[in-house]
């Protein structure tokens, strides 16, 4: 079982940044594919960026070159930086980690709240 705990949500103008932090528990985090997710009200989840276990990153096109994904494999923690925040970013953040060895399982996080003001 993955626990995963996130932080750094919270409320900025347009313009602005937040880095919002994920830490696991449970498992060997290396070996883990790390996800943050979005949903917006009204909207179904949408997959904002990936890290994957062998290092690669993507992002989906709304948010490229304006958030980055780092991990840090030794604190068992990823962060997504998010600069130049737009109104259209406002939504709930959710960590998500999959693990592909053996039986594929998926684990979330609680969430967290960002909101983008003008």
């Amino acid at each position: 079982q993955v626990q995963l705990v996130e932080s750094g949500g919270g409320s900025v103008q347009t313009g602005g940044s937040l880095r919002l932090s994920c830490v696991a528990s449970g498992t060997l985090f290396s070996i883990l594919d790390m996800n943050w997710y979005r949903q917006a009200p009204g909207k179904q989840r949408e997959l904002v960026a990936t890290f994957s276990s062998g290092g690669i990153t993507s992002y989906a096109g709304s948010v490229k070159g304006r958030f980055t994904f780092s991990r840090d494999n030794a604190a068992s923690a990823v962060y997504l930086q998010m600069d130049a925040l737009k109104s259209e970013d406002t939504a709930v953040y959710y960590c998500n980690a999959e693990a592909h060895a053996g039986q594929y399982r998926t684990y979330w996080g609680q969430g967290t709240q960002v909101t983008v003001s003008s």
